[in-house]
């Protein structure tokens, strides 16, 4: 005998076109940003051993990968560079001819309607890979110059959007970079370039396997003085207000799986365009699982992608975005 239930809710799951109807989040190519490292060091692609598919790429397939990127109809990617030379002040970081600086003239002149957003950060340009400049202490201690570093962060932005960067897009979590990015290309004439913050950048466990693949880790100590604790949602949410208060047009959340709620908060109080970070991490722990069968690695992604769009994400920076629109397309 039926139940005479005045709700039934699994009616509206009955077929796929139905479902499709009522599903309340979409993901769609446009949202995805792809990630490129590109590397001095090399002279043809170079998988990274913890991210399988994942490559370091010389400037000039740096331009095809961006080309093969464009064509999948993908928006925008996100560059990380890899200098051949690094020192204490990081000055390939913010050099003219430095490796993000050609990649990007050579991107835009090849696919000038690709997005080109560049990460700005020190780390991968200081001999000791942290992302300000360091000034030994009494008793052996290494401190990071917060504001002697804004000012090489912004010298490196101004650097990027002379080049050619649609979008400079800070992740060294420094006090005070997004005013001082902001300022510097204002009065340098790039007032358009918009900044996209790592305003909630944590410090994680999930960064390993980007470390290998941008050579970035700390030669000593660790990032916990400048990236945000994990336990802590005020102070990320105060951490963009600070970013929005400094000119921030975009917002960052990084990592994206153990930060869903904090990712949900930002976007219901600020209502600011806001992308998520799938990190190396996240991406490297399905590649695992699934090579040992122990995961459905399309299923799994694209369930954490719907997540990231149901909790506020407009864009979603990763590494599976062109598995994403084979997946998307099927």
């Amino acid at each position: 005998m039926p139940l005479h239930l005045t709700q039934r809710p699994r009616r509206l799951r009955t077929t796929d076109t139905l479902r499709r109807m009522v599903q309340e989040v979409r993901l769609d190519i446009s949202q995805l940003v792809d990630i490129i490292f590109v590397s001095e060091k090399v002279s043809e692609s170079q998988e990274i051993s913890s991210m399988p598919g994942v490559f370091q790429y010389s400037i000039a397939e740096s331009v095809e990968e961006a080309r093969r990127i464009a064509d999948l109809g993908i928006p925008a990617i996100l560059i990380f560079g890899i200098p051949e030379n690094k020192d204490d002040q990081a000055t390939q970081a913010y050099a003219e001819n430095g490796v993000v600086q050609r990649a990007v003239r050579a991107i835009k002149k090849s696919v000038p309607e690709l997005i080109v957003i560049t990460d700005v950060c020190l780390c991968e340009y200081t001999s000791h890979g942290h992302c300000g400049i360091i000034r030994k202490k009494e008793g052996g201690r290494f401190e990071i110059q917060n504001d002697e570093s804004v000012d090489l962060i912004a010298k490196a932005a101004l650097s990027h959007a002379a080049a050619g960067a649609d979008i400079v897009a800070p992740s060294d979590m420094m006090d005070g970079r997004v005013g001082g990015i902001r300022t510097t290309l204002d009065s340098h004439g790039f007032s358009d370039v918009p900044v996209m913050s790592y305003a909630a950048k944590f410090c994680s466990g999930f960064y390993g396997p980007f470390r290998e693949a941008a050579e970035s880790a700390p030669q000593f100590g660790d990032r916990r003085t400048y990236q945000m604790d994990p336990a802590n949602a005020l102070e990320a949410l105060r951490e963009v207000a600070i970013d929005i208060e400094e000119g921030a047009e975009l917002i960052i959340v990084k990592p994206g799986l153990p930060y869903l709620d904090i990712l949900w908060r930002i976007k219901e109080r600020f209502e600011m365009p806001t992308a998520v970070y799938c990190v190396s991490g996240e991406y490297a722990m399905v590649k695992a699982a699934a090579k040992m069968g122990w995961l459905d690695e399309k299923r799994s992604v694209l369930e954490m992608m719907t997540g990231f769009r149901r909790a506020g994400a407009d864009m979603i920076i990763t590494y599976w975005a062109k598995d994403l629109v084979r997946w998307l397309s099927d």
